[in-house]
């Protein structure tokens, strides 16, 4: 029987949050400030997770969500919610963030940094495919869960990645290619993903559940028939059972192996498994931020570490005497090195390697920087790499982060060597989902 629930909060993934007498209630769909009725569907010792059946009192923020597969899809957490509310969640997810986990007192944390216009701004696709009951689909998955729901177009994609979608669609239905089904371990054709470049370049990743590509050439041809623009067709082989999109081994199957985007002035190639940030015109927001939290004088030698293709370095390039990438995925390194060289950089150089392991050694061989900067992945930075960065004693460190919570625990790590938060400034990359991206500026105390 459903419950009324008075929502107070928003959870980590955008879900609300109540209370039934002390018991939390997780209910996706609803508002802070909102009065619900929800079906208790799981129930723990400590929380318990309830189907919303119906909004008895709506928030003010409520809004109607504008794509038809929302109700369904699990691309997008937040459409329901206005975005002037989504901003201001975002900067408290940061807030509580620094507060709760990382213990910190006195750090100024500024509004979010949002979007003018927050549709179409993903540069980057990756789709799963299944078979339906109607035959082939790629698109996001359900809800909590890995069914997979047909998706025709995406309006926070890019036009060219909703281009790329339909016509791998139509292209693998006419050669039959079947669908890998992850439970079995049988099928072909596990994923697509798609990049679009800032100058309308299209690349299309195949990926495969086996290097055996039957009738590739023909398939190839029929590809660029249906979709003339594209740049680059290229098939990556994930053979191993489990949820990893990407496999270690990709060949150009048609075109270029990269396609160039450009950033502040700056022209980037980019690989298949070559990490760029998938917000192009936020991505600038991103970098100007933690350029201007480095306030480089000219005379700095800059670590950057997890660089991927360079961005963030060859960013601040321009104000530094020396820059040091250090990045895990070669690829992405030659993609840096390339695009330092064609950006006419020369005082910037990339290393190959784990950070666990490249730092330490760059530490031992007398390598010392007057600033770091990180952009690590949602896991945040290894406890080594930290404390070797802290040995090195620089003056500042600039921590890009895609998740608050690992931000906060490292922010924290950093406080107990030495060093100071002082000013947080959350980007808004990702519009219309739980996802914000933050800038810290940590000084040595």
């Amino acid at each position: 029987m459903p419950q009324q629930i008075k929502i107070h909060g928003l959870g980590s993934s955008g879900e609300g949050v109540g209370k039934l007498g002390e018991l939390i209630i997780f209910v996706e769909g609803a508002l802070p400030g909102e009065d619900v009725l929800a079906e208790i569907e799981t129930r723990k010792k400590n929380y318990a997770v309830g189907r919303l059946v119906e909004v008895v009192k709506p928030s003010p923020e409520r809004v109607a969500p504008f794509c038809p597969l929302y109700q369904n899809c699990g691309g997008c957490q937040l459409q329901h919610m206005s975005y002037a509310a989504q901003l201001k969640w975002k900067r408290q997810q940061v807030v509580d963030a620094v507060e709760r986990i990382g213990k910190l007192e006195g750090v100024e944390v500024f509004a979010t940094l949002g979007m003018d216009n927050p549709l179409r701004y993903r540069n980057k696709m990756q789709f799963p495919v299944g078979r339906g009951k109607s035959g082939l689909v790629i698109g996001c998955y359900a809800r909590g869960s890995h069914k997979i729901i047909d998706t025709p177009a995406c309006p926070i994609q890019s036009v060219g990645n909703d281009k790329i979608l339909n016509a791998v669609r139509t292209v693998a239905e006419k050669f039959k290619l079947p669908p890998y089904d992850e439970d079995t371990h049988k099928g072909f054709l596990r994923h697509v993903m798609g990049r679009v470049g800032s100058s309308g370049e299209l690349m299309i990743v195949l990926v495969t559940a086996s290097p055996n590509f039957p009738n590739a050439k023909n398939f190839v041809r029929a590809l660029r028939n249906e979709l003339p623009e594209v740049t680059s067709i290229q098939q990556n082989v994930q053979t191993f059972r489990n949820n990893v999109i990407l496999g270690r081994d990709t060949r150009v199957l048609y075109g270029k192996p990269t396609i160039r985007d450009a950033i502040g002035g700056l022209k980037f190639n980019i690989s298949a498994r070559s990490f760029f940030q998938v917000n192009t015109a936020q991505a600038e927001v991103l970098y100007r931020t933690a350029l201007d939290f480095a306030n480089l004088r000219g005379n700095e030698t800059v670590i950057d570490a997890y660089c991927g293709t360079g961005t963030i370095g060859l960013f601040m390039a321009r104000n530094a005497r020396k820059i040091i990438g250090v990045e895990v995925v070669s690829s992405a390194v030659a993609d840096a090195i390339k695009n330092a060289r064609e950006n006419k950089i020369r005082n910037a150089e990339f290393i190959t390697g784990d950070a666990v392991k490249i730092l330490p050694r760059l530490f031992d061989a007398g390598t010392y920087a007057e600033v770091v900067v990180v952009d690590p992945p949602r896991a945040g930075c290894d406890g080594k790499v930290l404390e070797t960065f802290a040995a090195m004693e620089p003056e500042k460190f600039v921590y890009v982060s895609c998740n608050p919570a690992t931000l906060a625990r490292d922010l924290k790590i950093l406080n107990n060597l030495g060093y100071r938060t002082k000013k947080i400034q959350p980007v808004d990359m990702f519009p219309f989902t739980s996802h914000v991206e933050a800038v810290a500026q940590i000084f040595k105390a």
